[in-house]
C-alpha cells in the first residue's frame, strides 16, 4: 500500500508539472504535491548515487590543483586567514553538509584519491567540485534544506586565490630568491604537518569511507610518507600554482574593473566572471610560464560576472540538431546558450579552474548523466493554490511562450549586455581548440559502473569528428540571453543572469527594485518570492550576507526585463506596476514550478 500511495503522490505531481490536468488543483492538493516531489527527487538522487557522488565530491583536477596535506595545514599556517576549527573554509563559503557525517572538509572541496584507478603511490591533489558552485541551502522552519543543482550564494572563489596568496607572502617573508622561498614555505608546511599529525593520526583525511575507498589511518600514514619524499617538488608547485592564480584575476580585474578593483579582489558570493577567470589563467600561464607574446584580446571584452546558474532539469534546455545536422537549434545552456553542448558546458566549468589537460572529463561526463533529468527542488513552504490557479492563467498568457523547454532564441530586453560579448571571436576560437583538444571524438575514459565511453564522440546520436565549431557557437549568434525553463524558479533568486534583482515581486514590479540589497542571505521572503534581502536597521547586527550595489559597476545594473514587449504579433505584459494583484497571482503560481 505504501509504493501504491508513492505512486499515486508521484503521478499526481508529475501531471500538475506538465500541466496536463483538466481541472484546477485544489487548495488543499498543495501539500500531498510537495510531498510526492520531494520522494521524487530523493528517488533520482538514489538511483544516481555514483553519478552524484563525482558531481558532488570528486575533484576537477587529477595531478593538479592544491596538494591535499599543503590545503589542509593552511589554517595550521596561517590560522588569521582561514575560518573556525570546525570548518577552514567557511571564510570562502563552502560549508559542511551535514548530510556525508565525516567527511574530511567542506562540500565542495575533492581529493584525487576519491577516483584514483590503480596504485596508492600517488599524492593527493585537491580542489574544488562541481558542488562547490553548485550544491545550495534554503533555511526553513526545520532547518537548513539542501538544493543539489542549486546555487552555493556563498561561495567565493577570489577570496580563496587572496587569502592562499596572503598565507604564502606570510611563509616567505624575508625570502630573497626562490630557493629560500621554497625551503621556507617547505619548514613552514613540515613543522605544521609534523605538529598536528602528532595530535592526531586521522587529520587529515578522518577515517573517510566511501565505497571501497578507505582514508583510514595507514592510508593517511602513506600520503604523508609520500609529501615528505617529494616535499619540495610539490611546495614548489603549490607556489607557482598560488602565484599565477593571484596574478591572473589581477590581470582580470585591471582590464574590466578599473577602478573597482579592491571590491573584486573581496569577491562577491555566488558569483563569479567565469569567462575571465579561465581566459587569464591561460594568458598569464602562457606570459609567465612559456614566456609567449599574448595579445589582450584573448581577454573578454567586457565585464562578465554573473550569478551561478542552477543547473538541474538541463534535458529541458538542451539543443537538438536540424533535420540535416547542419545545426543545434531549440535550445539553450548557459546564459546566452554559446557553448549549446553539454559535455563541452561542463568542461568548460572545469576549465574556470585552470587545469587545462589535467581537468578529469569523468566529472564532466558524470555531470551530464546526473542533470540532464535532475529534479528541481520543491518549494518547502506553504501556497495559497486558489491564488496559485489565478496565477497560472496570467502566468500562460504573459510568460510561457518565452519560458518554455528547447526556446534557443536570444533575447535583448534591456539588461547589461556585458556577459553575452565576454566570448568574443578570439576567445571563442581558442575555446575551441581547447575544448576540441582536451576531449576529442576518440578520448575514451572509464565511468565506474558504466565501463568505457567517449564523452565527445558525439552529440544525439551524431558524430562530432569535424565539428569543432559547435563546442562554441559563433559569437554573434548569441547576442543577448536565453529565456531558460523556470522550475524550480523560487530557488534561483536573486534574478536576471547577474542577480541584481531580488525577488520575483521587483521582477514583475521594476519600479519598486531597490538600488542596493543585501544578497546570499538563506532566510526565505515567502510573500515576495525570493531570498531575504532587505538592509537591516540594526548597525550592531552581523549581517548575513553583502550588500549588493546595482549601481556599481555596469554589470550589476538592475535594468531590462522591466518593458512590455510585443513579439509574433502577441503582447506580452512584463511591467505590472499597474495590477501588483495580478503580480502575486503570478508568483503564488511559480511557487508551484
Amino acid at each position: 500500500m505504501k509504493t501504491l500511495h508513492y505512486v499515486l503522490l508521484l503521478s499526481a505531481a508529475l501531471l500538475y508539472n506538465n500541466k496536463a490536468m483538466s481541472n484546477p488543483v485544489k487548495a488543499e492538493d498543495w501539500s500531498s504535491i510537495q510531498a510526492a516531489r520531494q520522494q521524487q527527487l530523493a528517488h533520482y538522487l538514489n538511483d544516481n548515487q555514483v553519478a552524484y557522488n563525482w558531481f558532488a565530491d570528486f575533484s576537477l583536477g587529477i595531478n593538479d590543483g592544491v596538494p591535499f596535506i599543503i590545503l589542509k595545514l593552511l589554517p595550521k599556517v596561517a590560522p588569521e586567514y582561514w575560518g573556525s576549527d570546525e570548518n577552514f573554509l567557511d571564510v570562502i563559503g563552502l560549508f559542511k553538509d551535514q548530510r556525508i557525517p565525516g567527511y574530511p572538509i567542506a562540500r565542495g572541496i575533492g581529493w584525487s584519491g576519491l577516483g584514483r584507478e590503480g596504485t596508492d603511490n600517488a599524492v593527493d591533489y585537491a580542489s574544488f567540485t562541481c558542488g562547490a558552485c553548485h550544491i545550495g541551502r534554503v533555511r526553513t522552519d526545520k532547518g537548513i534544506q539542501y538544493l543539489d543543482g542549486g546555487v552555493n550564494a556563498h561561495f567565493n572563489l577570489p577570496q580563496y586565490r587572496v587569502r592562499a596568496q596572503k598565507t604564502l607572502e606570510k611563509m616567505i617573508s624575508g625570502a630573497t630568491t626562490e630557493k629560500e622561498q621554497i625551503d621556507l614555505a617547505t619548514k613552514a608546511f613540515i613543522t605544521a604537518l609534523d605538529k598536528v599529525y602528532a595530535q592526531d593520526k586521522h587529520y587529515f583525511y578522518q577515517n573517510y569511507r566511501l565505497g571501497d575507498k578507505v582514508f583510514d589511518a595507514n592510508y593517511e600514514k602513506k600520503q604523508i610518507e609520500l609529501f615528505k619524499q617529494n616535499a619540495q617538488a610539490l611546495v614548489t608547485k603549490f607556489i607557482i600554482r598560488t602565484n599565477l592564480e593571484y596574478k591572473a584575476f589581477g590581470v582580470l580585474v585591471d582590464k574590466n574593473y578599473h577602478g573597482f578593483e579592491q571590491q573584486m579582489l573581496k569577491g562577491f558570493g555566488g558569483m563569479a566572471d567565469a569567462t575571465g577567470i579561465s581566459t587569464s589563467f591561460a594568458y598569464v600561464v602562457d606570459r609567465d610560464i612559456y614566456h609567449t607574446k599574448v595579445n589582450l584580446d584573448s581577454l573578454p571584452p567586457s565585464q562578465g560576472i554573473t550569478d551561478f546558474m542552477v543547473v538541474w532539469e538541463q534535458g529541458k534546455r538542451k539543443v537538438r540538431w536540424s533535420p540535416d545536422h547542419t545545426q543545434l537549434i531549440e535550445g539553450g545552456g548557459q546564459w546566452n546558450g554559446n557553448i549549446p553542448i553539454s559535455m563541452f558546458r561542463n568542461l568548460a566549468a572545469e576549465l574556470t579552474m585552470g587545469f587545462g589537460a589535467e581537468t578529469d572529463l569523468r566529472v564532466g561526463a558524470f555531470a551530464e548523466r546526473l542533470l540532464e533529468n535532475l529534479p528541481a527542488p520543491v518549494y518547502p513552504f506553504s501556497v495559497d493554490m486558489h491564488k496559485a490557479n489565478k496565477g497560472r492563467a496570467l502566468f500562460e498568457q504573459h510568460c510561457a511562450a518565452c519560458h518554455r523547454p528547447h526556446n534557443g532564441e536570444v533575447y535583448q530586453i534591456g539588461t547589461d549586455s556585458g556577459r553575452a560579448h565576454v566570448a568574443n571571436d578570439t576567445i571563442t576560437a581558442a575555446g575551441r581548440k581547447s575544448f576540441t583538444s582536451i576531449c576529442t571524438p576518440t578520448t575514451s575514459v572509464n565511468l565506474p559502473g558504466y565501463g568505457t565511453v567517449k564523452p565527445c564522440a558525439e552529440f544525439e546520436g551524431v558524430s562530432l569528428v569535424g565539428k569543432e565549431q559547435f563546442a562554441m557557437m559563433d559569437p554573434k549568434l548569441h547576442d543577448g540571453y536565453n529565456a531558460l525553463p523556470l522550475d524550480g524558479i523560487w530557488a534561483q533568486a536573486p534574478y536576471l543572469h547577474n542577480g541584481s534583482v531580488p525577488t520575483i515581486y521587483h521582477l514583475l514590479v521594476p519600479s519598486e527594485r531597490p538600488a542596493v540589497y543585501m544578497k546570499s542571505r538563506l532566510d526565505y521572503d515567502q510573500t515576495l518570492l525570493g531570498f531575504s534581502w532587505q538592509l537591516s536597521t540594526d548597525k550592531n547586527k552581523k549581517e548575513e550576507g553583502y550588500k549588493f550595489d546595482t549601481q556599481a559597476i555596469p554589470a550589476f545594473s538592475n535594468k531590462g526585463h522591466d518593458k512590455d514587449i510585443i513579439s509574433k504579433q502577441s503582447h506580452y505584459k512584463l511591467d505590472w506596476s499597474d495590477d501588483k494583484e495580478g503580480a502575486m497571482a503570478i508568483i503564488e503560481y511559480m511557487k508551484t514550478l
